[in-house]
């Protein structure tokens, strides 16, 4: 059994050592795959932003439902992340039991495609109702109808990831992420702009070049998975067709209330776009690129929050009580840590972090640099809290509790952050700040209350018998 499983039940300082150790070392190449992902996103903006604004808005329009579905079926397989580890934990019967597990989440990856393909194809009408412009949407929509294909190897890769990453081998998923880095590339200039002898298919091309980099990375992780032998011994892909309904019921129960915890938080985002947009356009384009950079920040926290659940399901699994506490430490430690980091260079050095997203020297962009610097202030005061509640998330995961972190989330999103941004934001003169202000009371209610719930972990039952 892997070195990784082993319980954590030295009372040595020493024994945290490790245990932060270990931590760090799972969640680095998971935070640089992380941070590698949105690179292979921000390839497509690239090479559509060249088509022009109208290619740029339709592409927008398709992506912002399907990230939203595709974050929704990543959140119910995520489930598989605290069983696998539990799994691995226990010992007994380890190889078998995380076979099925896989093979049900791999399951539900198809079973949930399958119903949000269903959604995107009726991409078009959906857009037309939210008051979208009818050409817009028309474009949209086909761009939809291409771009959906890709979600069953989106989410059954991100299933194999969480496997490869549990069972020791984070690193494979940054590489096979920095290959799809090259790729997608590779296929947005080929078939966006038609080089190779190809065809130029503009918006379309880059659609088929996103479904091709997301079916060319489940191959990678099959191949990997196949040819390493420590990997090859679970034999994930042998009798496919056999049903554990128990077990597909189980990662429902955990992996419903992690969708909706992110689309809790998600819809708080997106929704201030939407207040920030009626108070004006340059208020928008600022938030937006402040938005880019917290979003780049949280990428690490996330890393961390996906170790954590490993690492802390590792200990469930072993009823390791101590192993429980030293690899919650590590991940709050390391999460919280880079984001006294980031908030710190966000406060000192706020130009140099804009430039990374926008010429802050050019004269056009004058106002929407003062927005994003007035914003980047409120994100840098909430980056802590942002940390800690991604990993506070993370850590209770790995004891299998998603229930009331999600009614926690929504109530601390939407009531507090969201009701605060509205107040603020249109019935003070705060205007935009208002808004960033109230994502932070959001942040912050949840971080609170989230880490109140892992400290009282014992007294509320949680921990193994």
């Amino acid at each position: 059994m892997l070195q990784q499983a082993a319980p954590l039940t030295a009372e040595t300082p020493q024994s945290l050592r490790k245990e932060f150790r270990a931590t760090l070392a799972l969640a680095v190449p998971l935070a640089a795959a992380n941070l590698l992902q949105m690179l292979v996103h921000a390839i497509d903006v690239i090479f559509v932003a060249r088509l022009g604004d109208a290619a740029l808005a339709a592409s927008s329009l398709g992506v912002a439902i399907f990230g939203l579905l595709l974050w929704t079926g990543s959140g119910l397989v995520g489930a598989s992340a605290p069983l696998i580890a539990a799994e691995l934990g226990r010992r007994k019967h380890a190889v078998r039991e995380v076979r099925r597990t896989v093979r049900m989440a791999l399951w539900l990856s198809a079973l949930v495609s399958l119903l949000f393909m269903g959604i995107c194809a009726a991409g078009g009408p959906i857009m037309l109702a939210t008051g979208q412009p009818a050409e817009t949407s028309a474009r949209a929509a086909s761009f939809l109808l291409i771009l959906m294909w890709g979600l069953f190897p989106m989410i059954a890769a991100t299933v194999l990831r969480i496997f490869v990453s549990a069972l020791g081998r984070p690193t494979i998923a940054t590489a096979i992420t920095f290959g799809a880095l090259f790729v997608n590339a590779l296929g947005n200039w080929v078939l966006v702009f038609g080089h190779l002898g190809m065809p130029a298919l503009g918006l379309h091309g880059s659609a088929i070049s996103s479904v091709m980099t997301s079916v060319l990375m489940l191959a990678a992780y099959v191949v990997v998975i196949q040819s390493d032998r420590r990997l090859r011994r679970y034999r994930l892909f042998g009798n496919w067709w056999r049903s554990e309904w128990s077990r597909f019921f189980e990662m429902l129960r955990i992996g419903t209330p992690i969708s909706l915890t992110i689309l809790a938080e998600a819809g708080l985002f997106t929704g201030a776009a939407f207040l920030m947009g009626r108070i004006g356009e340059a208020e928008l384009a600022g938030h937006t690129i402040a938005l880019q950079v917290a979003a780049l920040a949280f990428q690490i926290p996330f890393g961390v929050a996906q170790a954590a659940t490993i690492r802390v399901g590792l200990a469930y699994g072993a009823r390791d009580h101590r192993g429980i506490t030293h690899a919650g430490q590590a991940s709050l430690v390391l999460g919280i840590g880079f984001m006294a980091f980031t908030a710190l260079l966000m406060w000192l050095f706020p130009h140099l972090v804009l430039s990374i997203y926008v010429d802050v020297d050019d004269a056009k962009n004058a106002a929407l640099v003062g927005f994003a610097l007035q914003f980047l202030v409120v994100a840098a005061a909430f980056q802590l809290f942002d940390g800690a509640q991604a990993v506070a998330a993370g850590v209770l995961r790995g004891l299998q509790d998603t229930r009331i972190p999600m009614i926690i989330a929504i109530c601390g999103y939407w009531i507090a952050g969201y009701g605060t941004a509205i107040y603020l934001g249109f019935w003070t003169p705060l205007a935009g700040v208002g808004v960033w202000i109230g994502l932070a009371v959001g942040l912050v209610v949840v971080s609170a209350v989230l880490l109140l719930r892992w400290r009282m972990r014992a007294r509320l039952g949680l921990l193994p018998a």
